[in-house]
């Protein structure tokens, strides 16, 4: 017993040895400005490449005409400083791209790579960084401001592509906040929900008849495994949209066979909770399949020594295999919550009204359809954006792998 303490007090020591060393080597970790001074004060080697782009950019912008709030005028003083340096930057680049063909053996020897030389095209660079900064804050944000100024104050819909877009999502922001809302809840719930189901179906779905169940354990065994199977099949191979339509039909018809009126059914079967059950039904399937994954990769070993240790097999699985199964499908389930909000979007052909449907109902008001769909995208991929980079943090803190590249359940 005395080896078996000192042994943990070893451990413990260790533990705690790591952690001291983890928080030593956090503390000496530079903060992000500390690296961005020394990113500024390093030499770079494809200065030319990297910032030629940046000014190529610049002199683009600059081709646009200025906004009502921007203050970089065409042929203004500080529109043709801007333009002067981007060129002269353009131009000693070409130089330098003549020199180096010229020079392909020796362009270390020549005078772009002398030490006052680099350092003077990394100061020169970061010049042209500012001024393409300054540009692109006159010509984007100051004038989208100018955009959104005159789209909320105008009293009809402009004819211009983004002042249109504008126009139409703050008219209708309303609609689009509770079709935002809506998609949210229906991503977040569903997927909570269907984690639920995917738990009890995939204890089925592992599910082996063993030699010491009688008949008629056997075939509970047997049925529960094979109806799991089907069900994971039939979800999985047919297309959510599809599904949403009978599932919505079938729920119609049962609450109005209960003796409901029409207008009854609606509030008894309405299109929320009819979404909410489409939607947890079929990441169901998913989702038992990740599960199913997640229990398949853990240690044949893990069950057989709970096994050997007096623990039952539901105890085994419940307090060793599953726990360690779903640490597994971590990733699998955190990219189903991303994957339904998009598939959210089919629900709109049974009347929930998500982001999609508040956007043709959008597009059907005012007779503009490339415009709301783009907005709407724009907010899809927000949104899918910020849930991937949560539940990457998620995964982090809980040290298991990221979510992997999102893809479409259906």
């Amino acid at each position: 017993m005395s080896e078996i303490s000192d042994l943990d007090d070893e451990g413990a020591i260790e533990g705690v040895a790591e952690e001291v060393a983890d928080e030593e080597v956090e503390e000496r970790r530079p903060s992000a400005l500390r690296r961005f001074g020394s990113f500024l004060r390093r030499d770079h080697r494809y200065v030319f490449l990297g910032t030629d782009v940046f000014a190529a950019f610049g002199l683009w912008l600059l081709s646009f005409p200025v906004s009502a709030l921007g203050f970089i005028a065409g042929g203004s003083v500080a529109d043709v400083a801007c333009r002067a340096i981007l060129l002269a930057w353009l131009a000693v680049s070409l130089l330098a791209f003549v020199v180096k063909v010229t020079h392909w053996g020796g362009y270390g020897s020549t005078f772009f790579k002398r030490p006052a030389a680099v350092r003077a095209e990394r100061v020169c660079s970061y010049v042209v960084w500012a001024v393409v900064l300054v540009v692109a804050y006159d010509r984007i944000v100051l004038g989208f401001a100018s955009i959104w100024q005159y789209a909320t104050t105008t009293s009809s819909n402009p004819s211009d592509f983004i002042a249109s877009a504008t126009y139409m999502v703050y008219a209708s922001r309303s609609m689009y906040a509770q079709g935002i809302s809506t998609t949210l809840e229906l991503a977040i719930f569903g997927t909570a929900i269907a984690f639920v189901f995917a738990l009890l179906l995939v204890f089925l779905r592992i599910q082996e008849p063993g030699r010491s169940d009688n008949d008629f354990v056997k075939f509970l065994k047997t049925v529960g495994r094979d109806f799991a199977e089907v069900y994971s099949t039939i979800v999985r191979g047919t297309p959510m949209m599809v599904q949403g339509l009978i599932i919505y039909s079938f729920g119609f018809s049962v609450v109005r066979g209960m003796g409901y009126s029409v207008s009854e059914v609606t509030h008894v079967w309405t299109y929320f909770r009819a979404g909410l059950v489409i939607i947890s039904l079929n990441s169901t399937a998913y989702i038992m399949e990740a599960l199913r994954g997640g229990i398949e990769a853990v240690d044949p070993g893990q069950a057989e020594a709970a096994r050997s240790l007096g623990l039952t097999q539901w105890q085994a699985m419940t307090k060793v295999v599953f726990p360690q199964g779903v640490r597994n499908a971590i990733p699998a389930l955190s990219n189903e919550v991303v994957i339904n909000i998009k598939d959210s979007s089919v629900l709109s052909v049974v009347g929930v009204f998500d982001l999609m449907f508040a956007t043709t109902t959008v597009a059907g008001i005012y007779y503009r359809q490339m415009e709301v769909y783009v907005v709407a995208a724009l907010i899809y991929l927000l949104m899918t954006y910020i849930a991937t980079r949560i539940l990457t943090w998620i995964s982090k803190k809980l040290d298991v792998e990221a979510p992997s590249p999102m893809t479409n359940s259906n």
